[in-house]
């Protein structure tokens, strides 16, 4: 008898251990191991000084894991103290454990942190213009970017200025441009569109739409020139009307917006009057209503050293060659580890770094697109610009704006 009791309890003891693995294996039991041991390897956590100067660490608390058809989250909390932005500046530590479907969002009080880590990827899709415009609404200057795995994402460049696209060749980033300008002409038509085709490759779809379309540096000169004498002007009006930004004008001086589309800047490193005013507009811009848009294959770290970088507050960073290159872009690696057969996918820099899938838009269709803003180009138009520009005096590209306002 004694020993059919050991056997039992032998037995019992084998199921509790084989219940624990079982218990221990499980996806929601799983992740939460796997995150402890992040804020552990990240040192993620609150510093406390307890009694005789002992160290005390306080790690973020996970509420919850939840486990949907199509993804995984889980919510913690930071504990109170601790800075929320220390979980955003290791954003790619979580990629690095959950892989690159992990996304990190935090919540509105600035402590609940939300991960989600899908189990599937964005298919191509194709520009729709009905979807484009229920996406962006009423946003005053709107950027559609894509769709991510939590939906369609635009944003306002009036709101966040300034953007930089970057990628090898065939990764989209030409393709993202166009889809870009056009969402902007078909929104915004009252928008002064000028564009710079460094390549000569791309902005031809612009003509008869944009103000001015240059090919060279010489030309993209005097846009520059031109661009800074209107800054003048708009820093003026603002004083007069004594308000910090061109939407705070009344309505019947209100300037319409303008921006600049500049493709493979880089080709631009040596011309440094241009990249000056460049830089210029970037810095005093956004107030007065005048954004910039920068195209790139490679990241150049001479073109996007310090100012002019910190000022291009929003990147698409399309698939780069090396992790470095991807940092210079993005002060991560991830767009390195986008394949090359992924075209069109982008890691999309805006309050943290998520994979985002820009749409597909066939040249032939933006052309069919675009034909109602397109105007005839006329020997008359050529004539004005001309003027315009004879009138330019050269030495304006050394001189500097100087906003009082902004």
């Amino acid at each position: 008898m004694t020993r059919n009791f050991q056997n039992v309890r032998s037995d019992a003891n084998g199921s509790a251990a084989a219940a624990w693995f079982v218990w221990r294996g499980m996806p929601e039991h799983v992740i939460r191991r796997k995150l402890m041991h992040l804020f552990r390897f990240g040192n993620l956590y609150y510093k406390i000084i307890g009694y005789k100067g002992r160290e005390l660490r306080e790690y973020p608390r996970i509420k919850r894991v939840t486990r949907y058809f199509d993804r995984t989250e889980a919510a913690f909390v930071v504990p109170l103290g601790m800075d929320p932005e220390l979980i955003k500046k290791h954003e790619w530590l979580f990629r690095q454990m959950f892989g690159p479907g992990a996304e990190l969002t935090c919540g509105e009080d600035s402590k609940t942190f939300v991960m989600q880590v899908y189990s599937t990827s964005v298919a191509p899709f194709g520009y729709d213009c009905d979807q484009v415009d229920g996406c962006i609404g009423k946003l005053r200057l709107p950027i559609y970017v894509g769709r991510s795995r939590s939906g369609d994402v635009a944003y306002d460049m009036v709101d966040y200025p300034h953007l930089l696209i970057a990628g090898e060749t065939g990764s989209g980033k030409s393709v993202a441009l166009r889809s870009v300008l056009t969402t902007l002409i078909r929104s915004v038509p009252e928008l002064e569109l000028y564009c710079a085709d460094m390549k000569r490759s791309e902005f031809h779809l612009f003509r008869g739409i944009a103000r001015d379309v240059v090919v060279d540096s010489a030309g993209l000169h005097k846009i520059v020139l031109k661009l800074r004498r209107e800054l003048r002007k708009r820093g003026d009006l603002l004083d007069r009307h004594e308000v910090a930004h061109v939407d705070d004008l009344p309505e019947w001086d209100r300037p319409p917006y303008i921006l600049l589309a500049v493709d493979e800047v880089a080709l631009l490193k040596k011309e440094r009057d241009v990249m000056d005013g460049i830089e210029e507009i970037s810095t005093i811009g956004r107030a007065l209503g005048v954004f910039l848009i920068l195209s790139m294959q490679r990241p150049d770290a001479d073109v996007l050293g310090g100012k002019l970088k910190n000022n291009l507050t929003v990147r698409m960073a399309f698939r780069h060659a090396d992790e470095i290159n991807s940092r210079i872009t993005i002060d991560s690696g991830e767009a390195a580890a986008i394949k090359q057969s992924e075209k069109g996918r982008m890691v999309f820099k805006l309050d943290g770094c998520r994979y985002v899938q820009g749409p597909y838009l066939d040249l032939k269709d933006a052309y069919e697109m675009l034909a109602p803003y397109r105007r005839a180009i006329t020997v008359e138009d050529s004539d004005a610009d001309a003027a315009e520009a004879a009138q330019t005096p050269e030495f304006e590209a050394d001189n500097t704006v100087e906003v009082g306002l902004l």
